[in-house]
This record gives structure tokens, sequence and C-alpha cells, in this order.
């Protein structure tokens, strides 16, 4: 079964993406949103990143998520550190995900998979873009946040011109019913691929 990396940079819509795969009937796993969830089950993530961080790094029995990404968003070495701590637990979540699977590929959605070199254990890797100001809209319209966090997020996130080389399939999500088409397209492709 193949792995299908997909990723891209924060407000490009690779979640819809996502959700358009599985509309075809693509099983497809979340990395942020499986790391959440371990974030706050995983005793030993727990101990680790209030170690890292300190007690407010959680509130009640929750990751405190606006104390972490101020914390991590506008430091580099704190934010490699926490993903240390949570990368290698996703990992080993997705690989009995994986075994659970009866397809033909998974898609595997994660927001740093160039940057952390998780693309190098997919089978092919697809790269979502969209231009700047469309994104920074997007997650305006999305969270209630400042465009300064925006701009520390997509810091930490490789710019789309260095990706776009190490892709295998770029779709460029500006409008929904193009995308929808990309995304079909792609999917026959990969289909096709793995039976020859």
């Amino acid at each position: 079964m193949w792995v299908v990396g997909l990723t891209g940079g924060i407000g490009s819509g690779k979640t819809t993406v996502a959700k358009m795969f599985e509309h075809l009937g693509v099983p497809v796993y979340i990395a942020d949103v499986e790391a959440k969830k371990l974030t706050n089950r995983s005793k030993v993530i727990r101990r680790k990143l209030i170690e890292l961080l300190g007690e407010e790094a959680y509130l009640d029995k929750e990751i405190n998520k606006k104390y972490v990404a101020d914390k991590i968003f506008s430091n580099s070495s704190l934010l490699l550190q926490v993903n240390q701590i949570i990368h290698p637990k996703v990992r080993s979540h997705f690989n009995r995900w994986l075994k659970r699977q009866v397809s033909p590929y998974v898609i595997k959605e994660a927001a740093i998979l160039f940057e952390n070199g998780g693309y190098k254990e997919c089978d092919k890797n697809i790269l979502v873009v969209a231009p700047k100001d469309q994104r920074i809209e997007r997650l305006l319209n999305r969270d209630v946040t400042s465009i300064q966090q925006i701009e520390n997020r997509m810091q930490n996130q490789w710019e789309d011109e260095k990706k776009i080389p190490m892709a295998d399939y770029v779709i460029h999500n500006v409008d929904l019913e193009k995308t929808r088409m990309q995304v079909t397209d792609i999917h026959e492709i990969i289909l096709e691929s793995i039976d020859n």
C-alpha cells in the first residue's frame, strides 16, 4: 500500500484537499489532528512538555494551545524540541493506523512534511499552494488571530519555491472547482501508477 504525503503552508487549504481525497474513498490520516489528541492523552508527552515549557503548557488535562503557540512559534529552538517530543509518537500512531487500512493508497497530511524529512517515507508527495495574501485572509477568517502570529508561523515553514521541486504533484488551490479537478486527476494518476 502506498503512502502519499500531502502538505502545504499554513492556510494553503491542505485540509480541504484532504477531504476531497477522502470523498474519493482514500483513507486520510491528518497528522496535526492526531498530534493534538496524543498531546492531550500521552502522559509521556505531557511530562516532557511541562519540563520544557513549564506548568502553564497544560490547562486542566488539555494542552494550552495559545500559551504553547506563543512560546514555540517565536523560538525555533523550542519548536524543534517540541517536534522531537511529539513527532516520534505521531509516527508510531500512523504506522499502527496504516496496518488497519485496506486501500491501494492512503493520504498522510502533515504541515511540515518536507521540513522534517517525513516526505522521504512517502511513495509520492503532493504540495498544496495558494497566494500568500489569500492564505492570510483564510487564516484570519478561520482563527481569531493576528497577522503577526500568522507571519510567525509562516516563518517556521519553508517557502513554496523551496518545496515545489521536491513535490511529485502541486495543487494550486485558488478556485475550489479547479482544485477538485486537480485532486481527481492526481487520484487517477496514482491509481494507474500503483497498477503498473
